[in-house]
């Protein structure tokens, strides 16, 4: 029987999309495909995504939200005596926790960029939303560097076949965010390094 009022059908397509791409690629992706696997009439698809690229864009902004959502709920990122490396390497590790399949779907639609310039705009949101959540607890510059090592330790993850380490990730992040705040010693501030200055260190 057709669905005469369903107004959740717009992020059943979306999840139908995820869904396609995580079990044929992007290569499998099509308006036919995804209605099928949403189970709605081909119109309800080419009605709310008039393009794939339209698809695709709402598929990679939902999967960003998911690691978003990880660094919101995390009070330590707020709070300025929480050691910063520590907490973004076991958010990382909670990240892979989810499954390698699950990252490397959301590693998929986010690299899709490349191929697709439509896309870029929205790969580029990751990196400032995940900067600006950072950037309470360190500079603009530092926190758009951490970000980068977060990307980099992913892909090196996902593209070797290789564990996630997460001592080793924290070790790499420190480097970046420098030592965690102690009573006592010099407040906090933007990328501070181990002598005390502001500043990314080398």
């Amino acid at each position: 029987m057709a669905r005469r009022y369903d107004p959740e059908r717009r992020a059943r397509i979306i999840d139908a999309a995820i869904r396609v791409v995580g079990a044929k690629g992007i290569a499998g992706l099509s308006h036919r495909s995804v209605a099928a696997e949403a189970d709605v009439p081909l119109g309800s698809t080419t009605y709310h995504f008039a393009s794939l690229d339209e698809l695709l864009i709402a598929a990679l902004r939902r999967s960003n939200e998911n690691f978003a959502a990880l660094m919101r709920d995390s009070a330590a990122l707020a709070d300025p005596a929480a050691d910063l490396a520590a907490e973004l390497a076991r958010l990382l590790g909670e990240f892979f926790g989810g499954g390698r399949g699950r990252a490397e779907l959301e590693y998929e639609l986010y690299l899709a960029a490349l191929r697709r310039p439509a896309l870029r705009p929205v790969a580029a949101e990751w990196t400032d939303d995940t900067a600006g959540l950072l950037a309470a607890r360190t500079d603009p510059a530092t926190a758009r560097a951490l970000v980068a090592l977060m990307d980099g330790i992913c892909l090196q993850v996902l593209l070797t076949g290789g564990d996630y380490d997460e001592a080793n990730a924290r070790e790499m992040l420190a480097r970046i965010a420098g030592p965690p705040w102690t009573p006592g010693g010099p407040q906090p501030g933007p990328g501070r390094g181990d002598d005390g200055t502001a500043g990314v260190q080398t």
